[in-house]
C-alpha cells in the first residue's frame, strides 16, 4: 500500500488537501520566487504552507510538536507531502524557512487563491457583508511592560488631537508591537493584538482579513481598509448593485457611518438602546434605521462570530505564539484560510473536488 492509499477516501483531510492543492497551483509563479538558489536545500514553500495549515487544523501547539508527530503520523506526512521514508525537517530550519513566507505576504495570496475556488462554486455574496474584530492575546506578560526611554512630548501622542495614551508611554520588552488592551470595561487589560475580518453573508466565508495593533479606533479603520480591498469603488460598480455592511455597536460612530455613505454602502450597524449609558451616539438616519435589509444583516452577524469562535476554541489564535505584528498578521490570515477551507469542505460536493 502507498501512503495515499492508507488515507480513507471519505476522510475530511482529503477534501481540504484538494482545495489547498488547487490554491497552491494558482500561486505557482509566486511560490517559485521563494526558492533559494544558494546555500543548503530549502523546504518547499508548498510544504511549509501545508504544515502550518496542519498545525491550525489539528491544534498542534508548536513546531517542535509538529516535527515529532510527523515522525509517526502517516496522515500528517501525506497532508504535508512527505513520503514514509522522507526525513522530517529540523525545527530551526522550519522556522527560518517560514520567515520567507512571512516576508512574501504568502498568507494573503493564499486567502485570495482559496476565494477563487469559492467564487467558482458560487459560494460568495458580492453585495452583502459583515465586519467585526476580535482580541488576540499576545505572547507576552503584562509585567514585561516598562516605561519608554524616549516617550513622545506632551500633546504629540497617538490619541485624538495628539493626546498621550498608555501605548505612547510604555511598551513590552518581549513584544514591542503588543499593546495593553481590553474589549470590555470590566475586563482586565492584557498584551494583545486585534484581528479584523470581513465576511460575506451567503455562507459566512471571510473575504478579507488582517491583524493590527490593539486600539479603540483600530476596528473601524481596519473595516474601511478591508471594505476598500474587497468592494470596487462606487464609480466602477453597477448602478443597481447595492452594498450593505452589518456590524455591532462598536462601529456606531459618526465618522465611520459617514465614510460608508461616501462609499455608497448601506450602514446596517446595530444601535445603542435607549436609556443606556451610551445614549446619544447613534448616527443612522431614519431611512437607514428603517431599511428592511438591516434586520437580515443583523441576523447574519452570527456567521462572523462563528469564525472567531472556531479560531479560538482550541487553536493558536486564543494566544498567538509569534511575536511582532508582521508574524501575528501572517498567522492570523492563515487561520482565516483554514476556517474557509473547513467551511468550503461542507459546501462543495466531493465529486466536484475530484476533477
Amino acid at each position: 500500500l502507498t501512503l495515499a492509499q492508507r488515507i480513507p477516501m471519505d476522510h475530511p483531510a482529503r477534501q481540504i488537501r484538494a482545495l489547498v492543492d488547487r490554491a497552491l497551483e494558482r500561486m505557482d509563479a509566486e511560490l517559485e520566487k521563494l526558492y533559494s538558489d544558494t546555500g543548503r536545500p530549502s523546504i518547499a514553500p508548498e510544504r511549509l504552507l501545508r504544515a502550518t495549515l496542519l498545525m491550525i487544523l489539528y491544534s498542534i501547539r508548536s513546531e517542535r510538536q509538529l516535527m515529532e508527530q510527523m515522525n509517526y503520523n502517516l496522515l500528517y506526512r501525506w497532508f504535508v507531502g512527505l513520503e514514509m521514508d522522507d526525513a522530517v525537517w529540523d525545527v530551526t530550519v522550519f522556522t527560518k524557512n517560514r520567515e520567507r513566507l512571512i516576508a512574501g505576504a504568502i498568507s494573503q495570496q493564499l486567502l485570495e487563491s482559496v476565494l477563487v475556488e469559492a467564487r467558482a462554486h458560487d459560494l460568495l455574496s458580492e453585495e452583502h457583508f459583515t465586519v467585526d474584530g476580535t482580541l488576540i492575546q499576545a505572547w507576552a506578560a503584562a509585567r514585561s511592560f516598562r516605561e519608554k526611554s524616549d516617550p513622545p512630548a506632551s500633546g504629540k501622542g497617538s490619541g485624538s488631537k495628539g493626546a498621550l495614551l498608555l501605548r505612547d508611554k510604555v511598551e513590552s520588552t518581549t513584544d514591542p508591537d503588543a499593546r495593553l488592551y481590553k474589549k470590555a470595561t470590566a475586563d482586565k487589560a492584557v498584551p494583545a493584538y486585534q484581528g479584523h475580518a470581513l465576511s460575506e453573508n451567503r455562507n459566512g466565508l471571510v473575504v478579507a482579513a488582517e491583524a493590527s495593533e490593539a486600539g479603540n479606533a483600530a476596528e473601524r479603520a481596519a473595516a474601511l481598509r478591508l471594505l476598500d480591498r474587497t468592494v470596487a469603488p462606487k464609480q466602477e460598480r453597477d448602478p443597481e448593485q447595492q452594498i450593505t455592511l452589518g456590524a455591532d455597536t462598536l462601529y456606531q460612530e459618526e465618522k465611520f457611518i459617514e465614510a460608508l455613505r461616501q462609499r455608497e454602502v448601506a450602514p446596517h450597524v446595530s444601535e445603542y438602546t435607549q436609556g443606556g449609558s451610551n445614549m446619544g451616539k447613534n448616527s443612522l438616519t431614519e431611512a437607514e434605521r428603517s431599511d428592511a435589509r438591516r434586520s437580515i444583516s443583523q441576523r447574519k452577524r452570527k456567521l462572523i462570530e462563528r469564525v472567531f469562535g472556531w479560531s479560538k476554541l482550541d487553536r493558536g489564535l486564543r494566544q498567538v505564539k509569534l511575536r511582532g505584528l508582521d508574524r501575528v498578521d501572517w498567522f492570523y490570515r492563515l487561520t482565516i484560510v483554514a476556517h474557509n477551507l473547513v467551511r468550503m469542505r461542507r459546501l462543495i460536493p466531493i465529486e466536484a473536488l475530484a476533477h
